[in-house]
């Protein structure tokens, strides 16, 4: 792996690994600075997180001081000449350990992000039922593909630990797996240890590295796995004998399987990425027959699981580009929806915003500068190396477009999604281009190596700012209308007292936020609504109007039991502005969307049936047998 591809100019111009003693030295060099910075580091990203929970300035600086202390040095020691592969795995192992602290520390004991509480309570009840492929009432798609859930309700069961233990577990090994993989990728274009490093290093600057791909998610796990897929798919094509071929290829497809049915974006990029390898090799004249019989298994996987297994997947990926593109044309004055305004009404500091918009034309610079390096190198590179560069140039590339889809409420989680694919070509590409600048240099310190540096940590602070949203990322008090600050006490209680009363498995109608925490800690299959079933149609309705007919029969059909109501929301705005889903017929004109009085109009109704009552906090049981003698009465 990445210890067969050393550099061969290891010891030419640093000195410190000409023999056994100087490279012992330099090891126990790399290994007591490493472990400072790291101590340092940590250190410094608790004192963030206590003072932005604490409510005081400074979480900013620390977290970032915390960061860059052990990051900076463990990416100069990966790429230096002079560092021996042993110690440079070393080094990839640590940095990606290191990089997992921000989102363990953040929430070492239970999920905390919107899609946590989906995976969460997708393991959790597999571990209860044992049953694969039941429908999650918080992201009703996720049930389709059991691979995360799978693996960690099997861990959890073989060891005895908790769900959410055997979750952290998986994440961290899958974690480190991706920057091992890329590292490995890396390696098998260019027969250079450093280029592999550079690699791992430049891929952990995405926005999604730090937060988003080490969140209890099913992207977290099957990117891993798509990396090395990749890496079988590579060994596959460069293969001398036929044995090895089929081998290497049976690999491939054992990952492509495994991914296929553990996330279906994962899936897809896969296909698109053996696509451009196939395609560029067709065109630049490279024997590519393995290539495209890899992308054909890839493709006929991935189609027959979602026709098979999960054919709502396509319903539930298409409104997010159709919706984007709706507000592009609003954004261009064609009556659509309209755009977004970037870090609007947010905390994040003046520097991490500029580097957010600094952060893609670094990007751009430096596969600018990879696209003339690769011109340049066309006639002497290797055959599979000159077409698969070529491909992840391609790949590369549409890390740009995607940055404009930011500029819309929908396309914004899309673009953010894609980019830690598109972010794999441009880490793969940048990363010769990095060691050949790296080489231009006479000493092992020199300016344009700490440019480099700067520019690294510039990215990495533009990226994570681009990517998540500082209520994901520093803990704080409860916000109302905020996946990560949602779960208060007073709703733990209320899910708790229905799970302990009422049994486990009901179906409520709730706005987004209870809803999270009966789904998971409540273990009820909660509704927060939609286009085809509108239930906040029953918390928008006017008092003294009649219930709607249709809604009404949707719930008695589909025996619904229970509705919760969350005061809140005729008190204050949601921080993320969304009551229910994002296509709720609700104004946000920064006002609350309802009156006390269509929040309170449930207590006099005579088909609900108030069960609980909090400080804010009320659940109704629905009695549809009264509700339908009323409205037979009302028909008379």
């Amino acid at each position: 792996m990445i210890a067969a591809t050393a550099s061969p100019t290891v010891g030419r111009r640093g000195g410190a690994g000409t023999g056994p003693a100087g490279r012992t030295r330099f090891a126990v060099a790399a290994a007591a600075s490493l472990t400072i910075a790291g101590a340092a580091g940590a250190t410094a990203l608790v004192t963030a997180y206590r003072r932005a929970e604490w409510g005081q300035d400074g979480a900013f600086t620390w977290f970032w001081a915390g960061m860059l202390i052990f990051s900076l040095p463990a990416a100069w020691w990966a790429v230096r000449r002079g560092t021996s592969a042993r110690l440079r795995l070393a080094v990839l192992i640590g940095y990606a350990c290191f990089t997992y602290l921000p989102k363990l520390l953040r929430n070492p004991a239970g999920p905390l992000y919107h899609d946590e509480y989906a995976h969460w309570g997708q393991a959790h009840d597999i571990v209860l039922d044992g049953v694969l492929f039941q429908q999650n009432p918080i992201v009703r798609v996720i049930g389709d593909y059991p691979g995360l859930h799978a693996t960690v309700a099997s861990l959890a069961i073989l060891t005895g630990v908790t769900v959410w233990h055997a979750a952290v577990f998986v994440l961290i090994v899958a974690h480190v797996l991706v920057t091992l993989g890329v590292a490995v990728l890396a390696a098998q274009l260019w027969p250079d240890a450093r280029i592999a490093a550079a690699a791992a290093v430049v891929y952990s600057l995405n926005s999604s590295y730090l937060y988003f791909d080490t969140q209890l998610g099913y992207e977290s796990l099957a990117i891993g796995v798509l990396v090395w897929a990749l890496v079988g798919a590579m060994r596959a094509i460069r293969a001398g004998t036929r044995g090895a071929r089929l081998g290497w290829s049976a690999l491939t497809l054992l990952l492509t399987v495994a991914i296929t049915a553990t996330h279906h974006l994962t899936a897809l990029w896969l296909s698109g990425m053996l696509f451009l390898i196939a395609l560029a090799g067709t065109v630049l004249r490279v024997p590519s027959r393995t290539a495209w019989a890899l992308t054909a298994m890839s493709v006929l996987s991935v189609g027959s699981w979602m026709a098979s297994v999960s054919p709502r997947t396509g319903k539930y990926l298409e409104p997010y580009l159709g919706r984007a593109l709706d507000q592009f044309g609003g954004m261009a004055g064609s009556g659509g929806s309209g755009g977004r305004t970037l870090f609007n009404q947010s905390v994040a500091p003046w520097w991490e915003q500029y580097a957010a918009f600094a952060a893609p034309g670094c990007a751009a610079l430096a596969t600018a500068g990879a696209a003339v390096l690769w011109w340049q190198r066309r006639h002497t590179a290797e055959p599979v190396t000159k077409a698969a560069s070529a491909a992840m140039l391609l790949l590369g590339a549409l890390y740009f477009p995607a940055t404009l889809l930011i500029l819309t409420p929908s396309g914004a989680e899309g673009a953010r999604r894609s980019w830690a694919f598109s972010y794999l070509g441009i880490a793969l590409v940048t990363a010769p281009l990095i060691i050949a600048l790296l080489d231009r240099a006479r000493r092992p310190i020199s300016g344009s190596g700490a440019l480099l540096l700067a520019g690294c940590g510039l990215v990495m602070v533009g990226n994570t700012a681009a990517g998540m949203n500082p209520s994901y990322r520093f803990p704080g008090p409860p916000v109302f209308g905020s996946d990560t600050r949602a779960s208060t006490p007073e709703v733990l209680a209320a899910a708790e007292w229905l799970r302990r009363t009422h049994g486990r498995g009901a179906r409520l109608v709730a706005d987004r936020y209870s809803g999270l925490i009966f789904g998971s800690y409540g273990e009820q299959e909660p509704t927060t609504g939609s286009e085809s079933f509108p239930a906040y149609d029953l918390y928008i309705a006017k008092p003294g109007s009649p219930p709607p007919e249709g809604l009404i029969r949707q719930l008695r059909d589909w025996r619904f039991e229970y509705l919760v109501v969350d005061r809140r929301m005729s008190e204050q705005v949601p921080e993320i502005k969304i009551y229910f889903e994002n296509n709720e017929p609700i104004p946000h004109d920064g006002t609350p969307g309802f009156t006390r009085a269509q929040l309170t109009k449930f207590d006099t109704l005579p088909w609900l049936i108030k069960v609980y009552d909090g400080p804010h906090i009320a659940i109704y049981r629905f009695d549809f047998t009264s509700l339908e003698q009323r409205i037979h009465t009302e028909a008379r």
